[in-house]
This record gives structure tokens, C-alpha cells and sequence, in this order.
């Protein structure tokens, strides 16, 4: 009896076109074709429908008229506006870390801080890019709300491909790493006041970084 090969899930489509988005491969206003996608996940074009159509609910494509479907590639007032929630989320995840974290917590935040000072030597920028989301989510984590923790996630998610080109401009990996260092001593002495103004000064300079790469 021939084994029955599973076809790929619209969710499995979903879920690979968000990494490569994500991921910096498909370039906010990027156009997705049907009719290409189905060839290469080799299915119809109804499973790939839905997974453009979760893709934008989620809003990391937009849907255009006469089915066209492109990477988002926000306006400036609204990628502004996403820049300012980021900050807010952040800053409080962070102020909510210093005050929750647990000591496990507080050291393997600090140590992996301590790791990203070797990548950054190296001007291993791709390995930065890891490194970064792991800090970031460590301090999502640390704040002990999950929903919070979730919310701001999925706003990180849909700066991602603006956060990650940020690392491009000169200097920007050192420049990073010095600004999670204040955040980093904050945390683990407990401050959460210093920790949200640490954090919310550092999006301001992620979303700066942005607008010069983009501007150049």
C-alpha cells in the first residue's frame, strides 16, 4: 500500500512566509503571487489563499484589490505610531522585570548580555539579530504578564523586518548593546523607573536607526 505523502496545511504555508517575512527574505512591499506560491508548496491555490488571507488579519501582508498581495510596508505616521506603542510596551515589560524577575532570571539575562559583547566584537551581525530577540524576549518573559507578554510580541512582530534593517547603519550593533547594558544594570538592581527610561529611550533609538537606513 502506497504511503499517503501530507499535503502542506495552509497553516504550514502561513507559518513559512511569516519566518521570511520576519526574517528580512521577503522585503516589506514585496509582491506574493498566487499562482508562484502554489507552484512552489506545490498545492492548489486554495490553501495558499487562506494563508495570505491569515497573514493579513495578522497584518503582515495587505490585500489589494484584484487579489494582489504585498509585504505591509507601513506609511511613515503609521509605522511612527508603531514605533510609540512599541516603546510603551517595552518600557513596561521592562519596569516589570526589574520588580518580578526571579534571580535565575535576572542571571541568564546578564549572561546573555555578556555574550552578545563577543558578537559584537565580531560584527557578526546575523548572530546580533538572534541574540537580540532572545534578550528582548527574555525581558517579555521576565515581566511575568502574559498577556502583556503577548501583545507585545505581536506589535514586535510586525516592526520586525524595520527592527532588523536598523542593523545595518555604522556602529549601530556597539551602539545597541550599550544601550541594553543600562537596561541590563537597571533590571538586576531592581529599578524598574530606570529600566522603563532605559527602554523606552532605546526603542526611540531603534525607530532613529530606522529612519536613517531608510533614508539613505
Amino acid at each position: 500500500m502506497l504511503k499517503r505523502v501530507p499535503r502542506t496545511s495552509a497553516e504550514d504555508i502561513r507559518r513559512q512566509l511569516s519566518e521570511r517575512i520576519i526574517g528580512g527574505d521577503l522585503a516589506p512591499g514585496a509582491v506574493l503571487d498566487e499562482t508562484q506560491l502554489a507552484s512552489e508548496f506545490s498545492v492548489s491555490r486554495t490553501p495558499i489563499r487562506e494563508a495570505l488571507k491569515q497573514l493579513a488579519a495578522s497584518g503582515l501582508v495587505e490585500q489589494k484589490p484584484h487579489s494582489r498581495t504585498i509585504v505591509a510596508k507601513p506609511d511613515t505616521d503609521a509605522l511612527t505610531g508603531m514605533f510609540e506603542l512599541m516603546g510603551h510596551l517595552e518600557a513596561l515589560c521592562a519596569a516589570l522585570s526589574a520588580e518580578r524577575m526571579t534571580s535565575a532570571e535576572r542571571r541568564a539575562l546578564d549572561q546573555l548580555h555578556g555574550e552578545m559583547a563577543g558578537v559584537v566584537s565580531n560584527g557578526d551581525r546575523l548572530s546580533y539579530i538572534r541574540y537580540n530577540e532572545l534578550f528582548h524576549n527574555a525581558i517579555y518573559t521576565g515581566s511575568h504578564n502574559s498577556y502583556l507578554e503577548d501583545v507585545t510580541r505581536l506589535t514586535r512582530q510586525r516592526l520586525q523586518p524595520f527592527r532588523r534593517a536598523q542593523f545595518s547603519t555604522l556602529g549601530r550593533l556597539s551602539k545597541s548593546h550599550a544601550e541594553h547594558g543600562l537596561i541590563v544594570e537597571a533590571i538586576l538592581r531592581g529599578n524598574g523607573i530606570d529600566a522603563q527610561s532605559f527602554m523606552r529611550a532605546h526603542i526611540t533609538l531603534v525607530e532613529d536607526a530606522w529612519n536613517e537606513f531608510a533614508g539613505g
